[in-house]
C-alpha cells in the first residue's frame, strides 16, 4: 500500500484526482493490517511530512500519520520511539545540508498518540533535555516559536528543577538575539506572533513556578546591561517584561538600584536599552517598568545616569508619539522624563524644534488617540513653560502650535512638577546644572543659578550692562576698603574676561545676601537691588571714598572732583533727587522736603482712572523707535507749549508745567506739534519701519511707562484719615501732596509695583497688565529759576524760560522680566543692551562725546537676553512683545541711561576723559592673575570632561532596529529628529510607520 500511495503522490495527475486516490488509501489504512505494512506506511508518511517539497505532500503525510496513530496505536508507539526521536532531534532528517525544518512539528503531531503509552515518560524525559539543548543553540524565532508551541501543548516536556531555571534564562538569551530580516507586512506579523508565543511560554512557566521569575529577570538585566555585546540585544526582550507581575516591581527595582556590583555604566546601558523598548508594539506595562527604574535611580541619587540617559534618549521617545500603536507608552515615559528633569531646561529644549511638526501631524491624524495625546502633550509643554520660563525667543513657535489646546491651571502644574521631581533637595543637583560646551555666540557670559537665584543673576547682568557703572567698578584700585564692591569688581572682571560659558556668583551671593532672605527660596529682585545699592553706598561712605582713588589716578579734574566731592559711586550712577511738596488747602502754606532716591517705584493707577487724561503736574513723554535726527539747536526741542496741570502753589512762580513726553508717529489730521513735527527727520508715513514703531508705542487704550510716571507725579489729596498736620494752622487739614524730580540720575531705575498683598489669600498677588515700554523717555526735571536760562552745550536738553523745568532724555538699556504670578515663585530674566554716548567708532571732539542719533540708539545697538547660564541675541521687538505671547512674563524693573545733558555734563565729561586716557579698564595684578589661572583651569576641565563624557556616552546603547533599515525616524530626510509624519499617515494599520 505504501508503494501505491507513493506512486499517487509522485504522479502528475491533477490534485483532485490524487486526492480521491489518497482518500481510498487512507480509508484502507483504517482496516487491520500487519506490522510490517504499518511500518512501511509510517516511514513513507514521515518522509512526506518532513521532506515533502510541497504543502500538499506534507498534508498527505500528516493525514496518514494521524490515521495510523489513531487506528494502529501499538505499531505507532513502536515506531515513534525514544531512539528515533533522539536521532531526529540531534541528527535531523533528510539529506545533509537539507535537514528538515519540521522536526518539532512532527514530534508535536506524534506526541498526542503516545501520551498514554508506557514509553511516554521516557519520551518526555528526552524532550526535557533536548528542548533545553535546542534553546542553548540560539534557534531562530521560528524554531523558538515551535518549541514554545510544543511545550505549551505538552507541558510535561518543560524542563524541571534547575533545568527549568536554566531553560528560562537561555530562552531569554535567545529572545535577545531575535531579528526580523524582512520588511514585508506578512513577515512582520509572523515575527510578532512568534515572539508572542515564546514570551507566552515564559509566562506559563512563571505562573506555575514563581521562583523562576527573579533569576529570569536577573538574566534579562545581565543581557541589557552588558557592555561587551557586539550587537545590541533585540527589543523583543520587551515582550518578556510585560508578563512579570507588577507586585514584584518594587522589590526588583530596589534590589537592582541598591546592588553595589552593578556599575554606573552597566546601569546606564540597561536603562537606555529599556527606554528603547517603547518602540515594541506588543508590550504591556513596559512604560511602568521604565518609569519605575528611573524613579529607583532617583531614589538612590544616581542623577548622572538619569541626566545622560534622558538627554540621549528623550528625542527618540518623543518621535514615537507619531505612531498610534506605541503612543500611549511612549507618552507616559516622555511625561516622566520631562517632569522629573527639573534642574535644567536642556531636555525640554531638545524637543522644541520638533514640537510644532508633531502637533501638526497629530491634528492631521484626527483620531481619538491623537486628540488625547495632544491634550496631554499641551499640558506637559505648559508645565515646562512654567518651570523654565525666560526663553520667549525659543518658546514662541511652540506656543503658537499649542495655542488652541487647553491650558492647565497653576495648581495642576505645580502638582505635576511636585510629584515627579527627582528630589526635593535642590542643592543635591547643584553640580548637575547645564553643561555648556562653549561660550555663547554673543560673546557674553552667563551666571549659574545657585538655587532660585535668578533674581540676583538678572540684576547683576543689568548692572554689568550699565557700561559706565561697570567701567567705574573695574577701575577701582586695590585696598579700597570696600569688600562688597571688591567682590562685585571681581565678578564683573570675570564676566568680562573669563573663557567660561557661565560663572558661579556664589561668593558675591554670600556677601550680598539680605539677612532676611530665605535660602533656596525665590525673592523679589527689586528688593535685592535696593539692598545691594544701599550696602554699596553705605560701605563707601564708611570706607575710603572712590573719588580719592580717582584723584590719585589723575582721572578727574579739580572741578569735577569738587563737584562730586561728597558723592559715592552709587549716588553718581543711580542717585537722583525728588522734592516732595505738601500744600495746606486752608492756608495755602507749602512745606517741602528734598530726598534722594536710587529708583522710582511706580504704582498702577486704579482701573477707573483715566491716566492719559489725568491732571498730572508733570506729564511724561515717550519716544517710540524711529529715525530721529538730533536738532541742531538744543533749545528747539522745548518748543512745545506746556499744559497747565494744576493751580500754582502760593509759593510757586506761576509757570506752566512740563511734559514727561513720549514721541511717536503723528496721526493723520493731528495738529503739528513742534516736538513731533520739526524734529522728525523722516516722514512717518514713508518710514519703512513705521509698523514697528507703532507697535512699540503704547496703544491709546493700554498703559505705558509714562502713564505710570504721570500717576506717580500726580497730585495726591490728603483727606479723611490721611489729613495733613499743618504747622501754620496747628491742626489737621485737607492738603495736596505732589512729588517733583529735581535731579535726574545717570541711570534711572524704574520698578513697576506689580505685587500687592491679597488679604483673602494672605499672599502677594501680581498685576499682569501689559505695560508699553518706550525705548527713549523724556523726563522733566525741576530746576532753580536762575538755572532755567542755562543750557549745557554738550547735550540736547533745554528749558523753557520761566517754566522751572528742563528735559532730560533717557535711553532704555535693561528690562528685568518676571515670569510667574507671585513674587514668591516664578523666574527672572533680563533683556539688556549697552548704551553709550558716542556714535560707534566715533571719536570725542574737544573732550565731549558726540551724541548718538536716535536711529543708532534704537536700532544699531544689539539687545541681549540673559537667562541664567544662557545668553542669546535678542531685539527690542522681543522686549515689546514678550507679554503679548507670554501673559505671565511682565516687565518689572527698567534701567534707563541718561543722555549727555546739563545735569550729567560733568559726569559724562569725566567718564569720557577716563575712557580716552585709559581705554578699557585696566585690572589690578591679582585680579588679572586670578582670571588667567581660572581660564587655564577651565581648559583643563574641558579636556577632562571631554574624555570622561566620551567614555560615558560610548557606553550608551545605540537604538537598535528590531528589523533592519526600517528606522524611519532617521531615514526620512525631511524630518529633523524623527518628528515628521511617517508613510501612510502613521495610522494604526500602517506597519511602515512602526519604528523599532
Amino acid at each position: 500500500m505504501d508503494k501505491i500511495l507513493e506512486a499517487v503522490v509522485m504522479s502528475s495527475y491533477p490534485n483532485n484526482v490524487k486526492q480521491g486516490l489518497v482518500r481510498r488509501v487512507i480509508e484502507a489504512a483504517k482496516q487491520p493490517m500487519d506490522s510490517e505494512q504499518c511500518w512501511s506506511m509510517l516511514e513513507l508518511s514521515t518522509k512526506l511530512y518532513l521532506t515533502g517539497d510541497t504543502k500538499y505532500k506534507r498534508e498527505i503525510g500528516k493525514e496518514v500519520l494521524e490515521v495510523y496513530g489513531h487506528y494502529h496505536p501499538e505499531e505507532f508507539e513502536e515506531f515513534f520511539n525514544v531512539r528515533f526521536l533522539l536521532s531526529l532531534l540531534q541528527e535531523g532528517y533528510g539529506p545533509l545540508g537539507k535537514r528538515s525544518h519540521y522536526v518539532l512539528d512532527y514530534i508535536q503531531l506524534g506526541l498526542q498518540f503516545v501520551l498514554e503509552s508506557p514509553s511516554a515518560n521516557s519520551i518526555f524525559s528526552l524532550l526535557r533535555i533536548e528542548v533545553l539543548r535546542k534553546v542553548c543553540e540560539r534557534p531562530s524565532p521560528k524554531q523558538c516559536a515551535k518549541i514554545s508551541k510544543l511545550l505549551t501543548q505538552h507541558p510535561q516536556c518543560i524542563p524541571t528543577g534547575k533545568h527549568q531555571l536554566l531553560f528560562c534564562q537561555q530562552l531569554i538569551r535567545s529572545i535577545g538575539q531575535f531579528q526580523c530580516v524582512s520588511e514585508g507586512e506578512e513577515e512582520i506579523m509572523e515575527f510578532l506572533e512568534q515572539v508572542n508565543k515564546v514570551s507566552g511560554l515564559l509566562q506559563r512557566i512563571w505562573r506555575t513556578q514563581t521562583s523562576a521569575i527573579l533569576p529570569s529577570l536577573k538574566e534579562l538585566f545581565t543581557i541589557i546591561s552588558s557592555t561587551e555585546e557586539q550587537e545590541a540585544p533585540s527589543n523583543a526582550l520587551a515582550s518578556v517584561v510585560q508578563f512579570v507581575p507588577l507586585e514584584l516591581m518594587d522589590g526588583v527595582i530596589r534590589n537592582l538600584t541598591n546592588d553595589d556590583s552593578i556599575t554606573d555604566v552597566q546601569m546606564m546601558m540597561a536603562i537606555g536599552r529599556m527606554i528603547d523598548w517603547v518602540s515594541w508594539p506588543l508590550g504591556k506595562n513596559i512604560d511602568k517598568w521604565i518609569i519605575a527604574l528611573l524613579k529607583g535611580l532617583a531614589a538612590v541619587k544616581k542623577f548622572s545616569i538619569l541626566i545622560e540617559v534622558t538627554l540621549s534618549k528623550i528625542e527618540k521617545v518623543f518621535s514615537k508619539l507619531l505612531y498610534p500603536i506605541v503612543r500611549e507608552g511612549a507618552l507616559s515615559v516622555l511625561q516622566y522624563m520631562l517632569l522629573s528633569f527639573q534642574h535644567s531646561h536642556e531636555a525640554f529644549h531638545l524637543l522644541l524644534p520638533h514640537i510644532p511638526r508633531l502637533v501638526a501631524s497629530l491634528k492631521k491624524e484626527d483620531s481619538n488617540s491623537a486628540t488625547s495625546s495632544l491634550e496631554q502633550l499641551a499640558e506637559l509643554i505648559h508645565c515646562m513653560f512654567f518651570r523654565f520660563s525666560g526663553f520667549p525667543d525659543l518658546y514662541e513657535p511652540v506656543l503658537e502650535a499649542v495655542k488652541a489646546l487647553p491650558v492647565p491651571n497653576e495648581d495642576r502644574i505645580k502638582h505635576l512638577l511636585g510629584q515627579n521631581a527627582w528630589t526635593s533637595q535642590k542643592n543635591e543637583l547643584a553640580c548637575f546644572y547645564p553643561r555648556l560646551a562653549s561660550k555663547s555666540e554673543t560673546g557674553k557670559i552667563g551666571l549659574i543659578n545657585l538655587g532660585n537665584t535668578c533674581y540676583m543673576n538678572s540684576i547683576i547682568q543689568s548692572l554689568f550692562m550699565a557700561s559706565d557703572f561697570r567701567h567705574s567698578v573695574l577701575n577701582l584700585t586695590e585696598g579700597n576698603s570696600q569688600p562688597l564692591m571688591t567682590k562685585l569688581q571681581w565678578l564683573f572682571a570675570f564676566l568680562e574676561h573669563s573663557q567660561r560659558p557661565a560663572i558661579s556668583p556664589e561668593s558675591f551671593l554670600s556677601a550680598s545676601w539680605p539677612p532676611w532672605f530665605t535660602p533656596g527660596a525665590q525673592q523679589d529682585c527689586s528688593e535685592y537691588l535696593k539692598y545691594l545699592l544701599d550696602r554699596l553706598h553705605e560701605e563707601e561712605k564708611t570706607g575710603k571714598r572712590i573719588y580719592q582713588k580717582l584723584k590719585e589716578s589723575s582721572l578727574m579734574s579739580q572741578a569735577v572732583e569738587h563737584h562730586y566731592l561728597n558723592k559715592t559711586l552709587i549716588e553718581k550712577m543711580f542717585g537722583g533727587k525728588m522734592m516732595t511738596k505738601i500744600r495746606c488747602l486752608k492756608c495755602l502754606n507749602v512745606s517741602s522736603r528734598e530726598e534722594a532716591f536710587t529708583d522710582l517705584s511706580l504704582a498702577f493707577p486704579p482701573l477707573d482712572r483715566n491716566v492719559r487724561g489725568s491732571t498730572s503736574i508733570l506729564p511724561v513723554e515717550e519716544i517710540c523707535p524711529q529715525f530721529i535726527e538730533p536738532p541742531e539747536n538744543a533749545g528747539q526741542l522745548m518748543g512745545s507749549p506746556w499744559i497747565q496741570r494744576k493751580a500754582p502753589m502760593a509759593s510757586d512762580h506761576a509757570a506752566p508745567s512740563m511734559s514727561v513726553e513720549t514721541l511717536g508717529f503723528q496721526e493723520p489730521g493731528e495738529a503739528t506739534n513742534p516736538i513731533r513735527g520739526n524734529d522728525v527727520g523722516l516722514d512717518a508715513a514713508k518710514d519703512p519701519l513705521s509698523t514697528f514703531g507703532e507697535q512699540a508705542c503704547a496703544p491709546k487704550d493700554s498703559r505705558s511707562v509714562p502713564d505710570l510716571i504721570n500717576y506717580f507725579l500726580s497730585p495726591e489729596r490728603l483727606t479723611a484719615e490721611n489729613k495733613y498736620h499743618c504747622e501754620k494752622c496747628a491742626s489737621l487739614q485737607d492738603a495736596e501732596k505732589v512729588a517733583e524730580l529735581t535731579e535726574g540720575p545717570h541711570y534711572l531705575i524704574l520698578t513697576l509695583l506689580r505685587f500687592s498683598f491679597d488679604p483673602r489669600t494672605m499672599k502677594r498677588k501680581k498685576i499682569l497688565d501689559n505695560v508699553s515700554i518706550p525705548v527713549v523717555l523724556k523726563l522733566p526735571i525741576l530746576v532753580a529759576p536762575e538755572e532755567t536760562e542755562e543750557v549745557c552745550q554738550c547735550g540736547k536738553d533745554g528749558a523753557v524760560p520761566g517754566s522751572g523745568f528742563m528735559t532730560v532724555v533717557y535711553d532704555l538699556c535693561s528690562v528685568v522680566v518676571h515670569s510667574g504670578v507671585s513674587s514668591e515663585s516664578g523666574h527672572y530674566y533680563c533683556y539688556s543692551r549697552e548704551c553709550t554716548d558716542t556714535v560707534p567708532q566715533g571719536q570725542p571732539q574737544d573732550g565731549v562725546p558726540k551724541p548718538a542719533s536716535d536711529k543708532q540708539l534704537d536700532f544699531e545697538i544689539q539687545w541681549y537676553l540673559f537667562n541664567d547660564t544662557r545668553v542669546s541675541f535678542s531685539s527690542f521687538e522681543s522686549v515689546s512683545n514678550v507679554t503679548s505671547f507670554f501673559p505671565k512674563d511682565t516687565a518689572y524693573v527698567l534701567f534707563y541711561r541718561q543722555r549727555p545733558g546739563r545735569q550729567s555734563c560733568l559726569l559724562h565729561k569725566a567718564l569720557a576723559e577716563a575712557g580716552r586716557l585709559h581705554g578699557e579698564p585696566s585690572l589690578h595684578k591679582d585680579l588679572m592673575e586670578a582670571i588667567s589661572k581660572d581660564n587655564v583651569l577651565f581648559l583643563q576641565e574641558q579636556e577632562k570632561e571631554a574624555r570622561n563624557r566620551a567614555a560615558y556616552i560610548s557606553a550608551l546603547p545605540k537604538s537598535p532596529l528590531w528589523w533592519r533599515d526600517l528606522d524611519r525616524d532617521k531615514d526620512d530626510d525631511s524630518s529633523s529628529g524623527g518628528c515628521s509624519p511617517a508613510a501612510g499617515g502613521g495610522g494604526s494599520g500602517s506597519f511602515h510607520g512602526l519604528v523599532f
